[in-house]
């Protein structure tokens, strides 16, 4: 059979299309496979962390929480326990704390704790977050992770900030000219306060060395309470001690102090974990366990030594438990901050009411009896106590990595403490004149009596 030449040039060319055509559709169809493959060994973006709102409104909370354990919190605390001639000049140093420190940490001590300090960062942060400068209101604390506004976490650690210092007034009430705290404050935020906290909680040596410190027992409570006895020990003690009657004024004042302090430290521990969550409510149980069981555990020691118990002894024995629960708030299970309230209860008892006593300082309110003491209980305590069911980071606890910590906090402490005091002494005097203390501090310092 003869085929036109035509013909023959059309089919070869019509052949040579359909084989085109098929070897195209088979590379469509190939690339059309591959792609969902291809994206699916494609690793996938990180998702750009977005504000955690729950998050966000538990931090708002605690925040104004833990500012309510200073004032009106500590101020009533402290207040009621120290005579009647100075209980404004009392309650004035915990307001004037408040104020000084807020101001301070804004422009210096924020950035010192909690920015990065370069080839320093092991020991200081650095200053590029001075005056808040680079954090707007986009910016996250822990992008990824608690996703809340960077503002929010720096007000929240104000308030630590704020009452370790106002806690170690307690060691020298009834007895620093008022200029002299000042500027001693100013002085210990700065180069102590703000260091130990980068130590432990903004990327420094102690930190990395797994020392645990869930919500200040080095940081805060350890940290005041050997500045308190450094400064119980320098000033010497008040006119009249061991001779004139210095009980306490108004002990209902201090009741209600202890009775804030307590609810407010649910914003001082839960909301260390910067987040509404299971651990949240783990440390929340944890302080409520603990403070109960230290609070009856004084009472009973102090019943059985004195013979009655005080509505004094009790609200210690509270907040002797609320200072050894702060750092093992989030790392222990319930029993084991059972444990750890009846051993703070009993053993800050013995230190505050015995210890003191045998060798004479005067602690006036106890903040090395039940803060410094409370926290090297707590610290060391986490070490023994720690849950890896709790928190995964519980695994990693020990004793030594606990003493490691608070032997370097209560170092640097007392050094620079007693440095900064011989400082402030020699540009202002520390304490007000015989006469001046004997007629009391409210109407020496600034000029008001309570009628």
């Amino acid at each position: 059979m003869n085929i036109p030449s035509t013909l023959k040039t059309t089919g070869r060319a019509a052949l040579l299309g359909s084989l085109a055509l098929a070897a195209l559709g088979s590379v469509a169809a190939f690339a059309q496979e591959a792609a969902p493959a291809a994206a699916a060994a494609a690793p996938a973006a990180a998702p750009t962390p977005v504000l955690d709102t729950g998050n966000t409104a538990w931090m708002l909370t605690s925040t104004a929480l833990v500012l309510m354990m200073t004032i009106p919190g500590l101020a009533l605390f402290y207040g009621g326990m120290v005579r009647k001639k100075n209980v404004l000049a009392t309650i004035m140093q915990s307001f004037a704390i408040t104020c000084l420190v807020t101001v301070l940490w804004f422009m210096f001590g924020y950035s010192l704790a909690f920015s990065d300090g370069g080839g320093m960062n092991a020991y200081l942060g650095g200053f590029s977050k001075f005056f808040h400068h680079g954090i707007t209101t986009s910016t996250l604390w822990a992008p990824g992770v608690a996703n809340i506004p960077e503002f929010v976490f720096s007000m929240f650690q104000m308030t630590f900030a704020i009452i370790t210092p106002a806690l170690i007034a307690g060691a020298f009430a009834e007895r620093m000219k008022f200029s002299a705290l000042l500027i001693f404050m100013a002085l210990w935020l700065l180069v102590v306060y703000a260091p130990i906290a980068h130590w432990v909680w903004g990327g420094g040596f102690l930190g990395a060395a797994g020392v645990l410190d869930f919500a200040g027992g080095t940081v805060v409570h350890i940290n005041a309470g050997v500045a308190g006895l450094v400064c119980a020990l320098v000033l010497g003690k008040r006119e009249g001690y061991g001779t004139t009657n210095m009980a306490p004024h108004n002990l209902v004042y201090s009741v209600i102090g202890a009775s804030l302090l307590w609810v407010g430290w649910f914003g001082f521990n839960a909301g260390s974990e910067l987040a509404a969550d299971g651990l949240a409510g783990a440390a929340m149980l944890n302080t409520q366990v603990a403070t109960a069981a230290a609070a009856l555990a004084w009472m009973f020691a102090e019943w059985i030594v004195a013979k009655k118990p005080s509505v004094l002894g009790i609200i210690s024995g509270a907040v002797a438990g609320l200072v050894a629960v702060t750092p093992a708030s989030g790392f222990v299970n319930p029993t084991g901050a059972f444990i750890v309230g009846i051993v703070a209860g009993v053993v800050c008892y013995i230190s505050a009411v015995k210890v003191k006593h045998m060798f004479g300082y005067d602690d006036s309110l106890d903040a090395f009896g039940v803060h410094g003491v409370g926290g090297v209980v707590g610290a060391l305590l986490t070490g023994v106590l720690a849950d890896p069911a709790i928190n995964s980071l519980s695994s990693g606890a020990s004793l030594g990595k606990q003493l490691y910590g608070i032997v370097f906090t209560i170092l640097w402490t007392a050094i620079a403490t007693f440095v900064i005091l011989y400082i402030v002494k020699a540009l202002v005097g520390l304490r007000p004149t015989t006469q001046e203390e004997v007629e009391g501090l409210d109407i020496s310092q600034h000029g008001e009596v309570v009628p």
